[in-house]
């Protein structure tokens, strides 16, 4: 199984602000820290706070923190919210894809199932259990 760069950035930036969860970080700083794009960071950031896993503040202290402690945020959950609307096959696609083979295929149901136990599996760990070590930004 292949994660999108969407969901390995955004697993990213949920690892760093869990070192620190009680701190805001803004989509520039962690844009240079990880040297990733701040657009796509944002793009990011947005559908972390539409699933309720960040909050976004604005103005002056703003940025984006954790809403629920690190120990409580199940990385599975983590990336069926980030690769919403990303089918591991196309035939798992709402439109069913051109399968030519729909109705007769053996393999659908087989690799539904390898799905559902991966995001099972990552759902046994949490944010707090990858967060990466505390670096002090002085």
């Amino acid at each position: 199984m292949r994660l999108t760069s969407f969901t390995d950035y955004g697993l990213r930036m949920l690892m760093r602000m869990a070192s620190a969860p009680e701190s805001a970080f803004s989509t520039a700083e962690l844009a240079e820290e990880f040297g990733l794009s701040r657009n796509h960071l944002t793009k990011i950031m947005q559908q972390l706070a539409r699933g309720g896993v960040v909050e976004t503040r604005r103005g002056i202290g703003g940025g984006a923190v954790l809403c629920k402690d690190p120990a409580e945020i199940r990385l599975g959950d983590v990336v069926r919210l980030l690769e919403d609307g990303q089918a591991l096959v196309e035939c798992f696609d709402p439109t069913g894809g051109d399968c030519t083979i729909e109705g007769c295929c053996r393999l659908k149901a087989r690799l539904r199932h390898a799905e559902t136990r991966f995001i099972e599996d990552l759902n046994r760990s949490t944010l707090r259990d990858i967060a990466l070590p505390f670096r002090d930004a002085a």
